[in-house]
């Protein structure tokens, strides 16, 4: 593979003569930042009529099949619907070549890394309207059984998402705030940067990424499977719009009591591991959770959200998607997990609509959202709590929120994706167009992609400026005047 660690020497000199700041060039990091990798392509002699890429590429084969998952509106039913295969499932089989070559770039012609079967189908929520798809890939062989495949140097397994930006001009969000979310927590989806050629047509520059599922030692979530024969099992919660499978949906405390605005599912152990036993278990586990923190004993010793909860966990998590004023977090696209003997944990996910980039108007650069969350709503109302997300926003501004830190890194992934912009936008440059722009009001969209960047180079400084100034007001969350009702 041509993805290759920098030494941590080397790592150091180039993030500080690059990023003008930030103290991190110390710290060891398992994270891979694709466009910070050893890349030294071969120069190719052909001309400009045959593809070529520095970045690997996907080329997938339907047969001319369509694939299912697009939504339409149903004039005889009125409503809107999402597209099946003819044969009415979810999926079609596909053929997927992936062509990531070591120091050469890399050609529709050239031999595959990796040659498979995969069913695919359109996934998302509102993305399912855009022109540009985004896909659900899950590799398969001959026989349709799971076929773990590493991809890209990212660890083996068989579900995978390819994210195509469309609404996102920069193209960067969700790679960026990834890969920086990974730095800061625990864990956070892998992603590389990809193009994508279906049916021999250019679909333009699409982001790879690991779904939020168990992967063992190896990747993804470390968490322990169902042991057969007991109910105990390590799992993974999203809260949603709920699952089309709906042994998958499960109604805990909150929910019942009429807290949540999303729908609550389970999101791992896959279907066939799910026993009643496990859903009940799994239900009163995570309700006991939330009866504790919606009780008088929420801050006591013996029975504080602390004993349930990594707390440094859903501390990050906070200010990730605050900073990004990424406020899908805690109602929709919201994943929480646990191991068999742990605490819950959270975990980032789409970063489409963050800096400013929700399709309706009203998302403000100034204040604060998330403590109206269903579980931060009780959370921000101790003081030890809001103590920790103002210690720790400090803390990451010096590091990985560092303002030279994220100009610098916009520019440096933007100046490694090269020709890959350009060859993009001849595809999807039309909805740069007026009778195209996605955001509202008008005047919100921006008209080139050096708009789009500046943009969002706008946003991180004003959004930074202002948490740095007010982070401390989040203790009135926490103030006895406000709190009073919620103790003995």
């Amino acid at each position: 593979m041509k993805y290759k660690k920098i030494g941590l020497i080397a790592c150091a000199v180039i993030l500080a003569a690059a990023f003008i700041g930030p103290t991190i060039g110390t710290a060891e990091s398992n994270r891979v930042h694709q466009h910070q990798e050893e890349q030294e392509a071969e120069a190719c002699t052909h001309g400009d009529e045959v593809f070529c890429t520095h970045l690997p590429l996907v080329m997938i084969d339907t047969g001319g099949v369509e694939i299912p998952g697009k939504m339409f509106y149903d004039e005889e039913t009125g409503s809107t619907e999402i597209q099946m295969a003819e044969d009415g499932s979810k999926v079609i089989l596909s053929e997927i070549r992936i062509i990531d070559q070591e120091e050469k770039n890399n050609h529709m012609e050239d031999a595959a890394e990796i040659e498979s079967l995969a069913e695919i189908r359109v996934r998302g929520n509102s993305s399912r309207f855009f022109d540009k798809n985004n896909y659900r890939i899950h590799f398969v062989d001959e026989e349709g059984v799971n076929r773990d495949v590493e991809v890209m140097g990212m660890s083996a397994h068989h579900e995978w998402a390819l994210h195509g930006p469309i609404l996102d001009k920069t193209l960067i969000r969700n790679y960026m705030w990834y890969n920086i979310a990974g730095e800061i927590m625990d864990w956070a989806p892998n992603v590389r940067f990809c193009e994508v050629i279906l049916n021999g047509e250019y679909k333009g520059l699409y982001v790879m990424m690991e779904t939020i599922t168990d992967g063992g030692d190896e990747g993804r979530l470390d968490i322990e499977d169902t042991v057969k024969g007991m109910t105990a099992s390590g799992y993974v919660l999203r809260l949603d719009r709920g699952s089309s499978v709906a042994v998958k949906n499960i109604e805990t405390f909150t929910q019942s009591a009429g807290r949540n605005q999303g729908s609550l599912n389970i999101e791992f152990p896959n279907t066939g591991d799910l026993t009643e036993e496990v859903i009940r278990a799994i239900e009163q586990d995570f309700s006991d959770f939330e009866k504790a923190l919606y009780s008088y004993d929420y801050d006591t010793d013996d029975y504080g959200y602390w004993n349930y909860i990594d707390v440094g966990s859903w501390v990050d998590y906070f200010i990730i998607n605050e900073f990004t004023c990424n406020y899908d977090a805690g109602s929709i696209s919201t994943y929480i997990y646990k191991d068999i003997s742990g605490k819950y944990k959270t975990c980032i996910w789409d970063f489409n609509s963050a800096c400013d980039n929700y399709q309706e108007a009203g998302i403000s650069r100034e204040g604060f959202r998330l403590q109206y969350g269903v579980w931060y709503f009780m959370l921000m109302k101790d003081e030890y709590f809001c103590e920790r997300i103002i210690s720790r926003y400090q803390e990451l501004r010096e590091t990985w929120l560092n303002e030279d830190y994220l100009l610098g890194y916009i520019d440096s992934v933007i100046a490694y994706l090269g020709d890959a912009v350009e060859r993009n936008n001849e595809v999807w440059g039309y909805t740069y167009e007026e009778e195209y722009n996605m955001l509202s009001p008008e005047e919100r969209n921006p008209h080139s992609y050096e708009e789009a960047v500046e943009d969002m180079k706008e946003f991180i400084v004003e959004r930074g400026a202002w948490m740095d100034q007010y982070i401390e007001i989040l203790l009135q969350y926490s103030h006895e005047s406000k709190v009073k009702k919620y103790n003995h």
